[in-house]
């Protein structure tokens, strides 16, 4: 399978929100992104960007950092954002249900490093890593087929 890689050099929160607009604009049920940085990168605004742009009607969007995971329902279907920080083994991601959401619902991991085996084929990964005050290196790397939905980003 042909692997992409691609990097945005993002200089405001703003301008990461607008990636993860457009991203969102192409996702459909079954895709997943698997969102990887330090603490305080930007993950969780990045995801809250991303699920309100998918929103049809705006509401609170939390980080999961406690629930664990917070699930949506959009016109493309359920969304489920998950943050896997205080995981400590791959077995309960199975008992959240997120490997069967990745078969059926637009899915957005933090910390996937804790997924281990259950990484799904076909993600794409976003790698967010600060350089500056609000300045992002974002890079995004994944199969060839998500290479079109940055085509056209103005980012």
């Amino acid at each position: 399978m042909s692997e992409f890689s691609h990097v945005v050099l993002s200089r405001t929160a703003d301008q990461t929100a607008a990636l993860a607009q457009h991203i969102g604009a192409g996702l459909r049920p079954g895709d997943v992104l698997l969102l990887e940085g330090p603490v305080g990168a930007g993950k969780s605004h990045f995801a809250r960007a991303l699920i309100l742009s998918l929103l049809e009607v705006p509401e609170d969007v939390p980080s999961p950092t406690f629930t664990l995971v917070q699930t949506y329902d959009t016109p493309r279907g359920e969304v489920w954002h998950s943050d896997l920080y205080r995981l400590s083994s791959p077995d309960e991601v199975i008992e959240l249900g997120l490997t069967e959401a990745f078969e059926d619902a637009i899915c957005l991991v933090e910390w996937p490093d804790r997924l281990g085996d259950l990484l799904p084929e076909g993600a794409l990964r976003i790698a967010l890593s600060p350089e500056g005050d609000d300045i992002r290196r974002i890079t995004l790397t994944g199969p060839a087929r998500w290479q079109s939905l940055l085509e056209d980003a103005d980012v």
